[in-house]
């Protein structure tokens, strides 16, 4: 079938819309139409080469549709569902699963390389396979995924929401609330307030943290920060800094993490690590260009201060018990996502839209698909 997809054929140019070929689904695989994708800061990362992944390749990791087809032996969804993705497929019995850390999964072994889980393209265009970030696509009208690559969802739930629950939400919040674990009464810093940092700073408010301060350099962002739930705000690290030191009279954070779209370790980690305390955990989530090794950090400190480093993908989620939680969360009211969206725009002004989230003027936009 044909369906109209947002492609990047080489790095650094910009998105090309236009008409590719979809494969059907094979055996536990399903037909989605998306309704909306969420934009991502890392399928930018697949434009300038950050990520590694190869092109061509079609965007588009965070989307929310209905499950048009499914292919045979598929179980878990059905025709006529309402579904999100999750960038990290789950099989739910390899090690990883078993132990409550399917965000690892071995089925994410060949994420970067985007042709499926067994390793073969459903998209095609100009006579060539086209690759799919983590498996996905939501960048086109229609993708082919994994059964394991979605998560049915209940029908009240909109559909411009819940595509934010592929990625951004769960990866914030799980950073604060599974990596950070933060707890009642601590003070967080949260390095960039995007569509990531944003959550981050509501998994630290709704975990009970006391003062949550968020550092970003758009003044506009930091006044959004506060309505998640920030308590002060900072510009750059200096400002946070003398702030952190003031509010905690010297002890400094009891946690800080870095959501910032494109990570430098150079300018980043060391000043996230001085923000935090005699045992105190740094967590680093915003995405690092991928040849971007060299990170210059006191390591006398890291012992005799006991301070942790720590990583996190997805949030440390487990999408098909997290993602229910998240929505319970959002219906109670204690987790904003509808404030998120600052921006709609149709697909083919993708570049647009992504003009304005490298801008800076986006806290999360989304792609609204032609379902008409």
């Amino acid at each position: 079938m044909q369906t109209k997809a947002a492609v990047v054929w080489e790095l650094n140019q910009p998105w090309t819309v236009e008409e590719i070929e979809l494969d059907p689904p094979k055996a536990g695989e399903v037909l989605v139409r998306w309704h909306f994708a969420g934009m991502c800061h890392s399928d930018d990362h697949l434009r300038t080469g950050d990520m590694g992944a190869g092109t061509p390749i079609v965007g588009g990791h965070e989307g929310s549709g209905v499950v048009e087809a499914v292919g045979a032996g598929v179980t878990s969804v059905a025709e006529g569902d309402h579904v999100i993705c999750t960038f990290m497929p789950s099989c739910g019995h390899c090690r990883w699963c078993a132990s409550g850390r399917s965000n690892l999964c071995d089925l994410g072994a060949n994420l970067m390389m985007g042709y499926g889980v067994d390793g073969t393209a459903r998209f095609h265009a100009r006579g060539q396979d086209l690759s799919a970030i983590c498996f996905l696509g939501s960048f086109s009208e229609y993708a082919v995924l994994h059964e394991r690559s979605v998560v049915k969802i209940d029908d009240d739930i909109p559909f411009d929401v819940a595509a934010l629950m592929s990625c951004g939400v769960p990866t914030g919040y799980g950073s604060a609330v599974n990596t950070a674990k933060v707890v009642p009464g601590e003070t967080v810093v949260v390095v960039g307030a995007g569509g990531v940092g944003m959550n981050a700073i509501q998994g630290a408010r709704i975990a009970g943290a006391e003062q949550i301060i968020a550092i970003d350099p758009i003044a506009g962002k930091r006044d959004a920060a506060e309505l998640f739930g920030a308590t002060h705000t900072a510009a750059d690290f200096d400002e946070a800094t003398a702030l952190v030191r003031d509010l905690t009279h010297g002890v400094m954070a009891d946690a800080a993490i870095v959501t910032i779209g494109v990570v430098r370790a150079d300018e980043h980690l060391a000043p996230t690590m001085a923000l935090v305390s005699k045992g105190g955990r740094a967590v680093l989530t915003g995405v690092t260009p991928i040849f971007d090794s060299d990170v210059k950090l006191s390591l006398f400190d890291l012992t005799i201060f006991q301070k942790e480093l720590r990583g996190s993908l997805f949030g440390a989620c487990n999408a098909r018990s997290d993602l229910p939680t998240l929505f319970r969360l959002y219906r109670s009211g204690q987790l904003k996502l509808d404030e998120l969206i600052t921006n709609r725009y149709p697909l083919d002004e993708i570049n647009t839209g992504y003009g304005d989230t490298l801008a800076g003027r986006n806290i999360r936009g989304v792609i609204v698909h032609d379902v008409s």
